[in-house]
């Protein structure tokens, strides 16, 4: 299958579209990508990439095509910025660098924004071919929960665009159950919608990474953040939770990972006498992570509370589990269900501070075999719930399928 992927974001970034590309080559398949230039979650060119741009034009035996954008900076004018040139270089110039190449299915990757649709709508009808849209992030609710826009008419227009980006696919997947039938509400065939999770890439399953050099030695219980620092994760009320716990000397709070919010929380970690209990570590490749968590004794997971990301299921749940490392959950709906139906962990409110800080203090209290014996199941549950060849081959079939009956 000759398969086209359109995400805004791809290697170096860290995501999890990285890892279906190379499986998709690795079955077999001739995969060609087309992206940005790298910038995320920081808002500033990769240096890696600006040294050496020709080492990025290939990824695992997959293609590359790289539009210019708009950086994402630390302003919202310039993330709105972002949004919109990408949406615009991929269609006007991603076409005629693709003139030659021939496709049988497109797949896109949507995390925000939901505005990569538009290139792959243009592309689907240039290369006439099927499309597949894969809902990570659900606009414009998640815009409205963030109060990036709350005018109603706004609203509705992005709801008017989004629906006119579902209509034009002819597969949308549900990154959770709970998405579903929200999608099928701006879809005039919601028969067109399907729930489908991510899985931990196979690197979270590896037990014997030894530790990362880059962390301060320490007899401390650790709770370990992985992931992009922004918005929707609530760092305002895990530094709550912190400051509330920094008399415990026996608990530290560490952070991997970059974002837009990464200053501000660097700042406030200071500003609160946190500088020994909260440690911010910085952005590391996906294959280093698990050298990284064999310093954790617990995994938290967290995003605001508002009844949109209560219906999401960040990817970071799935790696947690096939950690093995018991999770804290901030976090509401079907996130803490999962964590809870796996027994891997504890679940508390999304927002509720005092609530993460006496789930960290219990947590921490707990024997060391107990703590095992959590990481275990939720190991098991990965396995049985989140198995990364089964997603991977059921995802195949449904693009293989759409080839054919577009084909036929």
């Amino acid at each position: 299958m000759r398969l086209l992927i359109v995400t805004q974001y791809f290697w170096p970034e860290n995501l999890r579209i990285n890892d279906l590309v190379a499986e998709f080559v690795k079955r077999g398949h001739e995969v060609t990508v087309l992206t940005g230039k790298p910038n995320y979650p920081g808002g500033k060119i990769f240096p890696e990439f600006l040294e050496h741009p020709q080492r990025f034009k290939t990824y695992a035996g997959a293609r590359i095509v790289r539009v210019p954008l708009w950086l994402r900076g630390s302003r919202r004018a310039s993330l709105f910025l972002n949004y919109v040139t990408f949406a615009v270089s991929a269609t006007v110039f991603g076409i005629p660098r693709l003139r030659e190449h021939g496709f049988d299915a497109i797949f896109v990757f949507q995390v925000s924004p939901v505005t990569v649709g538009l290139p792959a709508i243009a592309l689907r009808r240039v290369k006439r071919c099927p499309l597949a849209f894969w809902v990570l992030d659900q606009w414009p609710e998640s815009l409205s929960a963030l109060g990036i826009v709350t005018s109603g008419p706004a609203l509705r227009l992005l709801g008017s665009l989004v629906s006119f980006i579902y209509n034009h696919c002819d597969l949308v997947l549900a990154q959770s159950k709970s998405l579903v039938p929200l999608i099928g509400k701006y879809s005039e065939y919601p028969g067109r919608v399907s729930y489908f999770p991510s899985w931990a890439e196979a690197a979270f399953g590896e037990n014997a990474a030894a530790p990362a050099p880059e962390v301060p030695q320490s007899g401390c219980f650790t709770v370990m953040f992985a992931g992009n620092i922004g918005e929707s994760q609530d760092f305002p009320a895990i530094l709550d939770a912190a400051e509330a716990l920094a008399g415990h000397g026996g608990i530290r709070w560490l952070v991997i990972g970059d974002g837009r919010m990464a200053d501000w929380v660097r700042r406030e970690a200071l500003r609160r006498g946190l500088k020994e209990h909260f440690i911010l570590l910085g952005r590391y490749p996906v294959e280093r992570m698990p050298s990284f968590y064999r310093h954790a004794d617990a995994l938290l997971v967290s995003l605001r509370p508002d009844p949109v990301f209560a219906m999401t299921l960040p990817g970071k749940v799935q790696s947690y589990l096939a950690a093995g490392i018991p999770i804290i959950g901030m976090i509401d709906g079907e996130s803490a269900a999962v964590i809870r139906d796996a027994g891997a962990g504890i679940a508390v409110p999304a927002g509720n501070a005092q609530a993460l800080s006496a789930a960290v203090l219990r947590l921490s209290r707990l024997p060391v075999a107990e703590r095992r014996t959590m990481g275990e199941r939720g190991r098991e549950y990965s396995r049985r719930e989140f198995d990364r060849d089964l997603l991977v081959g059921r995802l195949e079939s449904w693009l293989l399928e759409l080839a054919h009956k577009h084909r036929a």
